[in-house]
């Protein structure tokens, strides 16, 4: 029988020691508080998306994704620029390209081609100069036609035929200028007042029906003689001229037309007349009704 060590008869004591390792900092680590911060870091990008697309419109949208997504070149890879100090190149060289920019993989894009231009050349594909020209030349056609019924419904009325020589088309820089002018047996107004003659509203009338179908902007200018009034305080030419035009859209729009299209509506009294030679001539009271080119042209 064995004896116990220092010759005591009791069996060797053991000793246990338990060491305990903390997982990543334990109950007090850090490690889900990063994991948390990702989290909220991307639900507030999600919902700045959000509120960015429904607070733009589509072009404010695009140009915010191409300012995060710009298209760049790899000259690197491409191989344009070298990778020495000056790229391949003599200091003097005129290349501003990089060593044999012919053989590299974009030369259509790096190189330069001396101005000369394609078929097309200067168009895109929202708004250029050939689909302005386009457009002009469209809205000549209408002009031309619009003229040729309304003279031909002008010869075909018993009531209007008279007023023939009363109607003039006249093609201007802003568009086609419809003059409507009196003479010394006619006139489009009662004298001194904006009342219209019943046959010059039916010609309006008719004008309205046949520019029902465009798009165009509507001007109407009004124009007198230059007969002064006894009181200039109680009417005068101003007004006068002001009014006719105003009375021609009121027909115009009771004829049709919308009232989004009238664009200017103004009065120039005798400032503009059309017998220079004589101002006080009744040929110089007219009223002019002016289709101006779509808004591909004029404004911004």
């Amino acid at each position: 029988m064995a004896r116990a060590p220092h010759g005591a008869n009791q069996p060797p004591k053991i000793i246990v020691k338990k060491v305990y390792i903390e997982g990543h900092g334990g109950h007090h680590g850090g490690a889900w508080k990063v994991a948390y911060a990702d989290f909220v870091t991307a639900m507030m990008a999600f919902f700045l998306l959000l509120w960015i697309l429904g607070a733009t419109t589509e072009k404010q949208r695009k140009g915010i994704a191409d300012y995060f997504a710009p298209t760049l070149i790899d000259t690197h890879t491409l191989g344009i620029g070298g990778g020495a100090l000056l790229g391949g190149e003599s200091i003097l060289s005129k290349n501003k390209i990089g060593p044999q920019a012919g053989q590299t993989s974009l030369p259509q894009i790096a190189i330069p081609n001396a101005g000369a231009g394609g078929a097309d050349t200067g168009t895109g594909p929202k708004g250029n100069k050939k689909g302005l020209d386009a457009l002009n030349a469209e809205d000549r056609r209408n002009f031309d036609a619009m003229r040729r019924k309304v003279l031909r419904q002008i010869e075909q009325s018993k009531n209007l035929s008279r007023l023939a020589s009363h109607i003039r088309f006249v093609p201007t820089q802003d568009g086609m200028r419809i003059d409507l002018i009196d003479d010394a047996d006619y006139s489009m107004f009662a004298l001194g007042t904006t009342a219209l003659d019943a046959r010059a509203g039916d010609l309006i009338g008719m004008i309205a029906g046949s520019i029902a179908g465009s798009a165009n902007p509507i001007m109407i200018r009004g124009h007198t003689d230059s007969v002064p009034y006894g009181d200039p305080r109680a009417m005068n030419n101003w007004m006068l001229s002001s009014g006719r035009a105003e009375a021609t859209r009121r027909r115009l729009l009771a004829g049709g037309t919308p009232e989004a299209r009238f664009e200017r509506i103004e009065g120039v009294a005798d400032r503009e007349p059309l017998i220079v030679k004589n101002p006080s001539d009744p040929r110089n009271r007219r009223v002019a009704i002016t289709l101006l080119y779509r808004r591909g042209r004029f404004g911004s």
